[in-house]
Formats: C-alpha cells, sequence, structure tokens
C-alpha cells in the first residue's frame, strides 16, 4: 500500500470519527434538552396552580371575609378568559360574581356552576403552614383554608372553561360561573337572595352543580340531596331549691332526662351507620351543641341553689328521606313533654329547614332516567377516565337547598379523590395531582352538558331539560 493511499485511508477515518462524535454530542444534547412539548406543559401546570394559589391567598373566613379582594379577583380572570361579568351586591358589602359564557342556543336552559367564596375561620396555631399562605410542599400538597371547601372547586370551574374557550369549543347551552357570599353562616345574604332574584329566573337555569366531599378512595363521590338542618332548643322548669334537697321534677332533673333520651336516640341512629346498613347522610343526626343552666356568682356559679331554669342546644340533621312529623312527634312526647315541665316551642327553633322543595316533593334530585343530568355526569367522569361513586346524600347543609327548593336539579360534586377529608379541620390541604385532574373532569363536564341536546319528541317537556 502507498503512503497516498494510506493519507486517504487516514483522512476518512478521522471524518468518520468526527462525524461519530458530532452525533453523539446532538444526541447527548437532546437528551439534556426539555422536550417542547412537556415544558410548555409544566409551565401551563405552575400557572394554573399559581393561580388556584392567589385565590386561597385571599382571606376570606367568616367573621370578616375580603369578599371584595376575592371578587376583584375572579372578576380578573374573567376578563383574561373572555367571559362576560357582573359584581351583585343583594346586601352591601357581599358581592356575588356572576360570569357567563352565552351559548349559540340560548333559549335552551342553561348550566350553573355554582361555589362559595368564603371560609371558615381557623386557628393557625395549630396548623403547620399558614392558613392563607398557599404553601406547596415538597409532596405537592397545597396548605390553606378553602382548599377543599370550596375555593378549589371556584377555580376548576375557571380553568376548565379556560381551556375549553382556547380550544375553540362553542357551547350550545349557556353557562354560568357563580361566586356566592356566606354560604358557611347559611347562604341567607348570598344563595337564598340570588335564588330568589329576578337575575337568577331570567338565567334559565336547568342544572347546578355545588360542592361535594373528597373521597378517600379512587372514587368520586356525588350528592344528590343534603340533610335540612334543624338547631333546637329544649327548655325546663323547675322550682329553685336548696342544693341539699332530693325533690323531684327540678329543672335540671327534667333536663337531664330529655338529654338521656335524646343520646338513646342518637345512638340508635349511629348504630345503624356502624353497622353499615346506612350513610351517614341517610339518618337522623342529633348533636348537643350547648347546656346553660346554674344561678352565675362572681366565683362562678352558686353551689347551693338549684336552678329553676335549664336549657340545652341540639343541632339536628333530618334527611328528605325521613318522616319530619314522626320527629316533631318524638320532640313533643319524649324529649320535652309539657308533663316534666318541658318547652320546644317552634320559636325555639334557631333553624328548622324543610326537607321539601315549593311543590311539596322531597328534597332531592333523582338519580334514574328521569334525570338526564345524572346519566350525563357519569358519561363526562368516565370520558375523563374518572370513577364515580354511587350517589348519596350529603351529611351536612350546603347552598344547593336554595335551588333544590325551586325544584330544580342541583348535584353537590367536588372531584378529590385519593383524599383526606378535611374541610373545617386543621392543615386542610389538596394535592396538586387531584387538583389538576379535577380540571380535566369539569373540562368533560361541562363540554357534555352544554352540547346536550334534548331529543325532538321531548322539547316541549321541562323535566327533560
Amino acid at each position: 500500500m502507498d503512503r497516498r493511499h494510506l493519507a486517504n485511508c487516514s483522512s476518512t477515518n478521522h471524518s468518520l470519527f468526527f462525524l461519530v462524535v458530532v452525533v453523539v454530542l446532538l444526541l447527548h444534547s437532546c437528551l439534556l434538552l426539555p422536550n417542547p412539548l412537556v415544558a410548555v406543559a409544566e409551565d401551563s401546570s405552575s400557572a394554573i396552580i399559581s393561580r388556584f394559589q392567589q385565590y386561597l391567598q385571599i382571606d376570606t373566613a367568616q367573621p370578616n371575609p375580603g369578599y371584595h379582594e376575592a371578587a376583584d379577583f375572579l372578576i380578573s380572570q374573567a376578563k383574561s378568559i373572555g367571559l362576560e361579568f357582573q359584581s351583585i351586591e343583594f346586601v352591601d358589602g357581599k358581592p356575588l360574581v356572576l360570569l357567563k359564557w352565552a351559548g349559540s342556543q340560548p333559549t335552551l336552559p342553561s348550566i350553573l356552576l355554582y361555589s362559595h367564596t368564603d371560609v371558615v375561620p381557623v386557628e393557625q396555631h395549630k396548623w403547620a403552614y399558614p392558613a392563607f399562605g398557599a404553601h406547596l410542599d415538597s409532596h405537592g400538597n397545597i396548605y390553606a383554608r378553602g382548599s377543599q371547601d370550596m375555593k378549589c372547586v371556584g377555580m376548576q370551574y375557571l380553568e376548565a372553561v379556560r381551556r375549553l374557550k382556547s380550544s375553540g369549543f362553542q357551547p350550545i347551552r349557556s353557562i354560568y360561573l357563580a361566586f356566592a357570599p356566606d354560604e358557611e353562616i347559611g347562604g341567607h345574604d348570598g344563595a337564598e337572595k340570588f335564588a330568589d332574584s329576578d337575575i337568577f329566573r331570567t338565567m334559565n337555569v336547568g342544572i347546578v352543580l355545588d360542592e361535594g366531599l373528597a373521597s378517600p378512595s379512587e372514587k368520586y363521590r356525588p350528592f344528590f340531596a343534603e340533610r335540612s338542618p334543624w338547631w333546637l332548643v329544649i327548655k325546663a322548669f323547675g322550682a329553685p331549691g336548696h342544693g341539699a334537697k332530693l325533690y323531684d321534677n327540678s329543672a335540671m332533673e327534667n333536663l337531664l332526662k330529655s338529654i338521656e333520651s335524646v343520646r338513646r336516640f342518637r345512638a340508635s341512629q349511629f348504630d345503624l351507620v356502624k353497622s353499615g346498613l346506612k350513610e351517614e347522610g341517610e339518618v337522623i343526626s342529633v348533636n348537643m351543641v350547648f347546656l346553660k343552666a346554674g344561678t352565675p356568682s362572681p366565683t362562678g356559679f352558686v353551689m347551693n341553689l338549684q336552678p329553676s331554669e335549664a336549657e340545652a342546644g341540639f343541632d339536628i340533621r333530618v334527611p328528605p328521606t325521613a318522616d319530619p312529623e314522626s320527629l316533631e312527634r318524638r320532640i313533643a312526647e319524649e324529649w320535652a313533654p309539657v308533663s316534666r315541665n318541658m318547652t320546644y316551642q317552634l320559636g325555639q327553633f334557631k333553624q328548622k329547614a324543610t326537607v321539601y322543595d315549593s311543590f311539596g316533593r322531597p328534597l332531592l334530585t333523582k338519580t334514574d332516567n328521569s334525570n338526564p343530568w345524572w346519566a350525563l355526569l357519569e358519561e363526562a367522569v368516565k370520558k375523563a377516565n374518572g370513577k364515580l361513586g354511587k350517589p348519596e346524600i350529603f351529611p351536612a347543609a350546603t347552598d344547593s337547598r336554595y335551588f333544590r327548593l325551586k325544584g330544580l336539579p342541583s348535584i353537590g360534586f367536588s372531584p378529590m379523590a385519593n383524599t383526606p377529608i378535611l374541610l373545617h379541620d386543621h392543615n386542610e390541604f389538596l394535592n396538586r395531582a387531584q387538583y389538576l385532574k379535577g380540571i380535566d373532569i369539569y373540562e368533560s363536564i361541562i363540554k357534555v352538558y352544554t352540547s346536550y341536546v334534548v331529543q325532538a319528541s321531548n322539547e316541549g317537556t321541562k323535566d327533560e331539560l
């Protein structure tokens, strides 16, 4: 082999070596650089979480919620998405923010996505992080009052609508998003006045979605009804007497007999839950919340004087499947009988909500074929790769009752799976991944609900919507 041929071989080898090095470097750099699509998705998720944190950081705790700051934030979000908006004050200082995305057929009954802006107070010294700091820990948990109840849902509505609008989706039905005040103190200056307003009547609402509960399992929990609160005060009377004297029918003795009767009923209801025969929302719950008796003194109470009056307060929750007349008879005959110098006048109910709607029907939303919105919810959750549990009665009260009173279907639903129930608890949190998944769920629900058109043969049937 001559020297010239060797030189050519050497040059070829160097070229091949250089090419291999370049390819290796390019592959290495590709591995190091983030995929542009992944990077965009991560940036989007970060922005979504940031907006959630901003809402959580607004202190809207009762009794002095920062309602106007929350309203300003929500309206800024509506502007950024391109939604119609208005702030309505049925009571001064308590704005209800109402957003609208008009459908292509606005005469069809609309969809109302409802949430409340206020939250319950906190005992900050019992929290691991500031309750309005929206701290995101290394496990992806976002700690804040309202993270479960229910600022998460309100923001998930907005994020789902933001995605759908940006994708070019056009709803057939109009969709409203309502952010109301005062749910945590009864909703009388918020949802109750809203449901009775001319504004609400013009909205022609066909279905309401409101809050539910977190689910410790992989299945989301839907709620078709709730228990009505009866806040009862029972009062006992008796002659005052010396603290050392034994005699019948003292006020304290009579009240304690009533408390024992209530306790036995409570235990019988609780046993049904413990045995698995009924869910918590299906029984009548009774809890004593205060006991007031005794003659005050500068150092406490007079110890050698039996009081002439004594009273106790009870938080009773009645499901729409119960017989309210039977419960009233029990109160009159067993818990507060006149024969034992007891009273429980209607005026002594601090609150006594009905279990019937304005048409005399049980205050619940149907979950059978007569309610197309229920089947559509099941379909939408399944499409988003979620799992829906069996319908339940919500154990407490929500603002849904004001819409069900009007005869409207209302479903309680908060998409939080594999999550401990922490509403009103210390260290309330929601995991980042669950929050983001909930947006997917609502995107699917909104798409299915707003695209629903009734078959021509049923167009005139209001029940079919």
